[in-house]
């Protein structure tokens, strides 16, 4: 059997998967593209409310997204599972796990509602200042709020992309940021005679959208004979406990990784604090132009966890391998290209978010290290997408633990309070953290292509 390597091929043989790939992955990039666009309207308009207003939202929201990264991660247990069983052609196998996959992510939402909306009563003892504390709290409420409807929307856009649809989520999440947009600017400026209401009308923005997301999915679901049918005959399904615990087997491993990562991006915005609020003004400002090429990156490897989990079904090896490989290949490209808008671009992108001075030079620091970083960023992302696709979530998760919080954190805090070089050390430590993640996934990879061989 040949060795297909990730460069040890002529291109050429992988033109074919990359055009399949761009296919199935374009809705969903723009998909991506669409959430953290929205996010960063959110932080550009907030930022020029005020650098107090941004800081609460960056405590806050890395807070928070440890709780919906979990929740969302659970959803993606159920990807593989259904693509697998539509790849062996199994039609009742498809609709098993629609009924199940989705009892399990609304219990679970609702737990997890509860433990987040606990988190609140904890904000003020986080080290943060008192201004940033009294901002932060109603609007962190209202993210609360948001999480049910938020992962219910990704319950219907797991499945459906398990299926190969990936274009439903994106003409949702599309027209629910237009929504996002228009509330956020009139809500947080005061326009058309409502009061100005800051950082607050940015959350009540959020809820609305979120809310939007799965009502719209309903819909589509409702005019479409094609997809009515599987809930038609998904509620003939019995809810099987067997079926519960292998949507939670998959689903809790790969949330956990999620929540390790998240975790680990988070500590570092509360490490930010305690440098002042304009480190972590510029912090959030660096890690949303980073997270809207990561969300690029993530687009093309959730297409490729669906190709794989396809060809898993179909027990096609050498398809499975080509198609990680050309998605590997795409992802670097974009990664690099990106790394070098932000080394050239690094004084100039900050002021879309902010005019403060101090934390622009603080942001351009900051994207030096985000240009390195993406490219390890790239790496991990798309092989974890692969070892997804292969179902295999366990060891990635304890590789995602040391990384990033035995690893990177600590080499955040050492280089950033022991040895003194500022905010970017924190970066420094994202930086290592991510290097070893990736190299790891991928040789957990090629194990797993030996193995199978």
């Amino acid at each position: 059997m040949p060795n297909y390597s990730m460069f040890g091929m002529k291109l050429a043989h992988y033109f074919p998967y990359y055009r399949r790939n761009l296919r199935l992955a374009l809705p969903v990039v723009l998909s991506q593209i669409g959430q953290v666009s929205v996010q960063l309207i959110d932080v550009m308009m907030v930022g020029h409310v005020g650098t107090t207003e941004l800081a609460a939202s960056a405590f806050v929201n890395n807070i928070f997204m440890i709780g919906m990264n979990f929740g969302m991660g659970l959803t993606l247990g159920l990807t593989p599972l259904v693509g697998n069983a539509f790849g062996n052609k199994e039609k009742s196998e498809v609709t098993v796990w629609l009924k199940n996959g989705m009892f399990t992510h609304i219990v679970a939402a609702l737990v997890l509602t509860a433990i987040m909306s606990a988190v609140y009563f904890f904000l003020p003892v986080m080290g943060q200042q008192k201004d940033v504390i009294s901002l932060a709290k109603p609007y962190y409420l209202l993210l609360c709020a948001s999480y049910l409807p938020f992962i219910l929307f990704f319950s219907f856009k797991q499945f459906f992309e398990g299926l190969g649809n990936t274009k439903m989520a994106m003409q949702i999440t599309l027209i629910s940021n237009v929504v996002n947009i228009i509330v956020n600017y009139v809500l947080i400026f005061g326009k058309f005679g409502f009061p100005a209401m800051g950082l607050v009308g940015a959350g009540i923005g959020t809820l609305v959208s979120r809310i939007i997301m799965p009502s719209l999915f309903i819909l589509f679901i409702w005019k479409r004979k094609q997809h009515r049918i599987h809930f038609r005959n998904a509620r003939l399904q019995p809810l099987e406990l067997s079926r519960i615990k292998k949507v939670l087997k998959i689903g809790i491993p790969i949330a956990l990784q999620i929540i390790v990562e998240v975790t680990a991006f988070g500590i570092g915005a509360i490490m930010m604090g305690w440098l002042g609020e304009k480190p972590l003004a510029a912090h959030q400002v660096a890690l949303g132009l980073a997270s809207f090429t990561y969300m690029i990156s993530l687009g093309i490897s959730q297409a490729n966890t669906i190709r794989i989990s396809h060809q898993m079904g179909n027990n096609d090896l050498k398809a499975l391998k080509m198609a990680a490989f050309g998605s590997t290949h795409l992802v670097l490209a974009f990664m690099s290209f990106t790394a070098l808008v932000f080394v050239f671009g690094k004084n100039y992108l900050p002021y879309l978010f902010t005019t403060d001075s101090h934390v622009v030079v603080i942001a351009a620091g900051l994207l030096v290290v985000a240009a390195v970083f993406q490219i390890f960023d790239g790496l991990q992302v798309v092989m974890l997408s692969t070892l997804r696709g292969m179902a295999d979530v366990k060891i990635p998760m304890f590789i995602a633990f040391v990384a990033y919080l035995l690893i990177g954190i600590p080499t955040s805090y050492l280089l950033t309070f022991v040895a003194h070089i500022g905010p970017q050390g924190i970066w420094f430590g994202y930086l290592v953290g991510l290097g070893v993640a990736g190299l790891l996934f991928y040789f957990r990879f090629k194990h797993n292509i030996r193995k199978s061989a």
